[in-house]
């Protein structure tokens, strides 16, 4: 669940400034840097190189060229303007740069001479004390990756899904951060996937719940069923849930077993390792739906049983209800010439032949199971 916490740590910066302890950036200084870049930082043989001022993009990737290295650059919703002087910088394509800053994408992959861009969906489990009609059960954001040759740059849109905290994970690994970009793209696809586990498994439970509810014995040992607006609701969710997953496939397919001039070669062999716990994911999403389909179906199938029931009980008595409403009706016609008009013994035999008539129907319609 430490994969959980790290999506709920979403904070958007406003402005930047250097920790000291760190070297990450906080949001209280340097007005000078762009209010959407979160963190800017150069990276030589797996080390942050460490600035005693926050470096602009322009002024880190300068320092790349002459001393080498790469430079990761995290943002977090840029607008067009914000992102111009990047894009420019450093020779990204117009449409990936359009999509980056439009956001609403789906998880992709595209390949440009010299750069790729990733998008990834993040899902953040909300959690809820009820599950209603109305809950909310998973929040989206997304994260677009530029992966070049000596920069990489990650767009972030969404309250969810900081990368602050596997930054921080990153730069306690300097083996792996000296593979260059290609590792960041892989430890964030890591992240995201491992967020969908993470998920995933939050949401079984509330399957779980709905699915127990639904087949749990109510009144007279019989399952009533439960609102079907929440088993819709859940499969909203999930239905959300699968289009962030799915799309993913085959992008972390291609990175896993193509060759690109991006990847280091160790590091591609690490990306099979994502693709395989997204193809459990998708399974268990695909999963997901299908039992709520089946859960929704059986749930409608007990509402119209128990109406049915209900109707049959209905029927029943009021089957019951029609003998003395016969008899009744039959003596307040006022005529002259009724059955045992003037007997002394008529009004008492009448009544008991209506209540020995009104049991025995009850008694029949009872072992026939109407009652």
């Amino acid at each position: 669940m430490s994969m959980i916490r790290d999506l709920r740590a979403a904070v958007r910066p406003s402005r930047i400034s250097l920790r000291k302890d760190t070297g990450a950036y906080d949001t209280t200084r340097d007005p000078g840097t762009p209010s959407a870049v979160v963190d800017c930082a150069v990276y030589r043989d797996g080390a942050r190189v460490q600035t005693p001022q926050a470096l602009t993009p322009h002024e880190a990737m300068r320092q790349v060229r002459r001393d080498g290295g790469f430079v990761w650059i995290g943002l977090h919703e840029p607008t067009e303007a914000e992102f111009s002087g990047i894009a420019s910088e450093f020779g990204l394509h117009p449409l990936a740069v359009e999509d980056a800053v439009q956001a609403h994408q789906r998880p992709k992959l595209e390949r440009y001479d010299d750069s790729l861009f990733t998008v990834f969906k993040t899902i953040h489990y909300v959690e809820h004390d009820e599950l209603t009609a109305n809950s909310e059960i998973v929040e989206t954001g997304e994260v677009m990756c530029f992966t070049g040759r000596d920069f990489f740059i990650t767009v972030r849109h969404g309250g969810q899904g900081s990368l602050r905290a596997l930054r921080h994970r990153l730069q306690d690994d300097p083996e792996l951060l000296a593979k260059g970009p290609s590792a960041v793209l892989h430890a964030i696809a890591d992240h995201v996937v491992d967020g969908y586990l993470a998920v995933a498994d939050a949401m079984q439970d509330d399957i779980d719940e709905v699915e127990t509810e639904v087949f749990s014995p109510g009144r007279g040992g019989v399952a009533r069923g439960v609102d079907s607006a929440r088993i819709y609701q859940i499969k909203r969710e999930v239905l959300e849930f699968k289009r962030a997953v799915a799309p993913l496939l085959r992008p972390l397919q291609l990175l896993s077993e193509r060759p690109m001039r991006l990847v280091d070669p160790d590091i591609q062999k690490y990306f099979r390792d994502v693709a395989d716990h997204l193809a459990r994911v998708q399974e268990q999403v695909v999963g997901f739906d299908e039992l709520l389909n089946s859960i929704l179906q059986a749930n409608l199938a007990q509402a119209s049983v128990a109406q049915n029931e209900d109707m049959r009980k209905i029927t029943a008595w009021a089957a019951i209800i029609a003998v003395p409403t016969m008899v009744t009706g039959v003596y307040g016609m006022n005529f002259d010439h009724m059955p045992e008009l003037h007997w002394r013994y008529g009004y008492p035999t009448v009544l008991g032949l209506t209540v020995v008539l009104c049991v025995g129907i009850h008694r029949a319609l009872k072992r026939n199971g109407w009652l």
